[in-house]
């Protein structure tokens, strides 16, 4: 296995404020169709998980499988402590946060072109959400590319 690649980036936002949809006429027709695109709020993301990516050294052009291990810090409110002492095991389960799923999603389109030239080449993803903490709301990566697999032919596999 190669070596990992650490990255601690901004809160993701909502898949749900990252992708927008309008409707549009089609020139010349009385026809309508959606077009979604990715907001300027999504474009901002982007632009500072690439900032922090490549301050790190990491590059679209390295070929291979990736490892993706996401570990996701939501917002510690400030009731944290009495929340603790009532609920001291599960007192996080009801601090606001973005699901796992929409997480990876917007963070894998964020480092897609950045981290690796195509996110087809994520072969692992470990996402956790993790208990709040002091150092606020964000996101803890890690990125590992992987050495390439033995083929069943008896050479290593891309």
């Amino acid at each position: 296995m190669g070596s990992m690649t650490h990255l601690t980036l901004p809160y993701p936002i909502s898949a749900n404020r990252y992708w927008a949809t309008r409707i549009i006429r089609v020139k010349g027709t009385a026809k309508y169709r959606a077009m979604t695109y990715v907001t300027p709020e999504a474009e901002q993301y982007r632009r500072e998980v690439g900032v922090i990516a490549a301050a790190a050294g990491l590059s679209s052009a390295t070929p291979g499988r990736v490892l993706l291990h996401v570990q996701l810090y939501p917002n510690r409110p400030q009731d944290w402590a009495r929340r603790a002492r009532k609920e001291p095991h599960t007192w996080d389960d009801s601090v606001m946060c973005i699901d796992l799923g929409n997480c990876e999603k917007v963070l894998s389109d964020a480092l897609n072109g950045i981290a690796w030239a195509d996110d087809k080449q994520l072969r692992r993803i470990v996402l956790e959400r993790m208990e709040p903490d002091e150092k606020g709301a964000r996101l803890e990566v890690g990125i590992e590319h992987l050495a390439p697999a033995p083929s069943l032919f008896g050479e290593a596999a891309a």
